[in-house]
């Protein structure tokens, strides 16, 4: 499993930690179910943004989420919190898909 990535099985809700690279923000909790964002909650970085954010995914799909986010820029950073959201939802599939395969 990757270093910056924890899943745990809480009740049949995935909940996932993740730690961004690049950004502002230290840490992603998001929970899952179903391949769908219950919550997201950020430690870190623009508070408003990023519970902004948090509102806006919760009940979406996942590859929805990625397909919206992933690539947004931060200013000159070639990454942004977005953008680190859909690594860690990217990471999060990866790491299902091995452990149901």
């Amino acid at each position: 499993m990757s270093d910056n990535i924890e899943i745990r099985d809480i009740d049949g809700v995935d909940e996932v930690r993740y730690q961004p690279s690049g950004v502002c923000s230290k840490l992603m909790v998001l929970k899952i179910k179903n391949n769908q964002i219950l919550t997201m909650e950020t430690v870190g970085g623009c508070s408003g943004n990023l519970k902004g954010i948090g509102a806006l995914v919760a009940g979406m799909d996942i590859n929805d989420v990625i397909k919206r986010v992933q690539g947004l820029p931060c200013g000159s950073r070639p990454t942004s919190c977005p953008d680190q959201l859909s690594v860690a939802l990217k990471l999060y599939l990866e790491q299902k898909s091995k452990v149901t395969v």
